[in-house]
């Protein structure tokens, strides 16, 4: 079954539930998904469907062998999910799809007016940009443990979520622009930059998995 139908299926029983249950909770957290906002309704005694979005900006430094960057993620996520609580208590299992909008920005940062790409040396001035980005799949499965059930109780709850975001193998799209220096260097520079390309592919590898941790205050309707 294709991600975009098991989220079309997700947010018709969210519907439903919303509309026969008086039970309605919304839920602010906090965690490495960023700042999100979800909306959790009960479809059984122990099955809770739960929708939100997350968003968040940081921004760190990184290296391959060769270059230092400048890294900007951009974490842009929705979530479809559902909350099973086996126990009819607090303790529940979540799994479900998060639409994945997860993206980082990277730029080389020059070291004494040059850069060194694939162990060759270049004249800063003369490179120009040296910049590209690392995206995901944007249908991810999302499979974790919690605790808090916002639907429950009346009035104020906290929750929290321990999981993992299953987002595949980052794609690495690195490139120099406006490269000023002779065409056969510019040539050489690129067969060289798509070398680190992929040395950049190999440091960002363990981010297939996403780990998923975050707390949230709950009021329920």
């Amino acid at each position: 079954m294709k991600a975009t139908k098991i989220v079309s299926i997700l947010l018709a029983a969210f519907a439903a539930g919303s509309v026969h249950a008086a039970e309605l909770a919304t839920t602010l957290d906090l965690g490495t998904t960023g700042l999100g906002l979800h909306l959790s309704t009960p479809l059984s005694s122990k099955l809770n469907a739960r929708v939100g979005l997350n968003v968040a900006n940081y921004s760190y430094d990184g290296n391959t062998s060769d270059l230092e960057y400048d890294f900007k993620l951009k974490l842009k996520t929705a979530d479809a999910l559902l909350d099973y609580h086996p126990f009819d208590g607090v303790f529940r299992v979540t799994g479900g799809v998060v639409y994945n909008g997860n993206k980082i920005d990277a730029r080389a940062k020059p070291s004494g007016g040059s850069y060194t790409v694939n162990g060759r040396a270049y004249d800063a001035a003369l490179v120009g940009d040296l910049s590209g980005k690392i995206d995901f799949r944007k249908a991810a499965p999302y499979l974790g443990i919690g605790w808090g059930n916002a639907v429950k109780a009346e009035g104020w709850s906290v929750g929290a979520d321990l999981g993992v975001t299953f987002q595949g193998s980052p794609k690495t799209q690195l490139a120099s622009n406006n490269c000023t220096a002779p065409a056969l260097l510019c040539q050489q520079l690129a067969r060289d930059v798509a070398a680190e390309n992929a040395d950049l592919a190999e440091e960002v590898k363990d981010f297939k998995l996403y780990p998923v941790v975050r707390v949230g205050i709950s009021y329920r309707f």
